[in-house]
């Protein structure tokens, strides 16, 4: 009977130690299943890369993205991030990755994307930041992306603020047709629902501008002014001679076959938009000694064949945002005797010329405020960088501005500007 006993008891201890031993080897296993399964689910991951039409995706949507990780792809050509907890998108944030053209982070809980969150971003051309919570934007996110041509704004709390003046003057540029499309201001009251595309900056800085502001209301419609007063020449090309005739504002019967305006030594006051839109074939424009104090910035929309503008001995201070975008083929630009003033106004119209360096122009002059008076734009833009510190720009020009400035003038008083020598720019940005 012991000795029975005795053989239960070992069968018992044998079982016991196959089970325990059974159990050791299915830890690890056991293990790894747990630990998948959290990789699984953790937030984040997994994102999926594919190739499609030999371009590089990354599509992480409906991944609990908070942030954007700097282990994806460098080579990726498209980025999808819809769907995700992304609530600030800070500085540098995709400048590894510069082959994009296409990111997608509509439908996140975006409120702040800091100032240069798309640096690095050259060749991106589609944004979408649709369903955010973004309030306020600058025009100086943007400044990044040379050939963005899609932007998405709508669904986003925007408050139209002064603040968000400059991103209103970017929507509204005439080159910028898909950018902002339906966008509308949420607060204050009084502009509920007003598209962003077609509310006036003069309108959301109201109280802090300290210029008079035009009249709201009902604009009063345009009167028809006919060129019967004006001479027509058809040679040595069609030319329309409108000078000294007192004229307030452009003729809107213009011939669509005129290649030279000329409207100086008159009285307006004002360019409207589309002014010029039935003469395409014009080449040279002389707007020269009128009352000009502002050009719309679509009012030059259409010229696609303008080669010379004349705008000297007029009222200008600045030029509004995308006034010289639609002239592609601009090759002289008279800006003598107008009453340039030196604030961060006049900055695009330094660095459009910058960025166009086959334009030959003159006269751009600081007249106030009085510290930069006598002052060459260029000389004060680069004063205007040198106090910042934060944002220093180093310029390396060909020809020095006060050189190149009086080398003009000289030409233009010579007849001698279709000789002008060929200058180069190099814009370096110092971080």
């Amino acid at each position: 009977m012991q000795i029975i006993t005795l053989i239960v008891l070992l069968l018992f201890c044998k079982v016991s130690e196959f089970r325990k031993v059974r159990r050791n080897n299915d830890k690890p296993h056991s293990s790894k299943k747990i630990s998948s399964t959290v990789k699984r689910y953790a937030p984040g991951l997994p994102c999926d890369t594919y190739t499609y039409h030999n371009e590089k995706y990354l599509d992480c949507q409906e991944k609990k993205q908070t942030s954007v990780l700097q282990d994806w792809p460098e080579d990726l050509i498209h980025i999808l991030l819809a769907r995700n907890q992304i609530r600030i998108l800070k500085n540098n944030a995709f400048s590894k990755f510069q082959n994009l053209k296409t990111l997608d982070l509509q439908q996140n809980e975006l409120r702040k994307i800091e100032k240069q969150a798309f640096f690095g971003l050259k060749k991106l051309s589609t944004l979408l930041l649709q369903h955010n919570r973004i309030k306020t934007l600058s025009e100086e996110v943007f400044i990044h992306m040379p050939r963005l041509t899609y932007l998405r704004l709508y669904e986003n709390p925007w408050d139209c603020n002064c603040e968000l003046e400059s991103l209103v003057t970017l929507l509204q540029i005439p080159r910028n047709r898909n950018f902002g499309n339906y966008a509308k201001c949420e607060s204050p009251v009084e502009l509920k629902n007003q598209k962003l595309k077609e509310i006036t900056p003069q309108v959301i800085c109201q109280e802090e501008d300290d210029k008079p502001k035009p009249l709201e209301g009902t604009k009063p419609s345009r009167p028809s002014v006919d060129s019967t007063l004006c001479y027509t020449y058809l040679y040595p090309i069609t030319t329309l001679d409108c000078r000294r005739k007192e004229l307030q504002q452009v003729p809107d019967d213009i011939s669509s076959d005129v290649i030279k305006l000329d409207l100086s030594n008159n009285k307006i006051k004002r360019l409207k938009s589309k002014e010029f839109k039935d003469v395409s074939n014009l080449e040279i424009l002389n707007l020269s000694n009128n009352r000009i104090e502002s050009i719309d910035p679509a009012a030059f929309s259409g010229l696609m064949n303008l080669q010379e503008l004349d705008l000297s001995e007029n009222n200008l201070s600045n030029f509004q945002y995308g006034v010289l975008e639609d002239l592609y083929f601009l090759k002289k630009l008279w800006l003598r005797d107008n009453p340039w003033r030196c604030d961060y106004n006049i900055h695009y119209l330094f660095y459009w010329l910058r960025h166009h360096y086959n334009v030959n122009y003159n006269g751009l002059e600081c007249k106030a405020p009085e510290e930069y008076k006598g002052w060459f734009v260029g000389k004060y833009v680069r004063s205007y960088y040198e106090e910042c510190p934060n944002e220093r720009y180093q310029v390396h020009i060909g020809v020095d501005d006060d050189e190149w400035e009086q080398t003009e003038g000289a030409k233009t008083n010579s007849k001698q500007t279709d000789s002008s020598a060929k200058r180069g720019v190099l814009l370096t940005v110092l971080s």
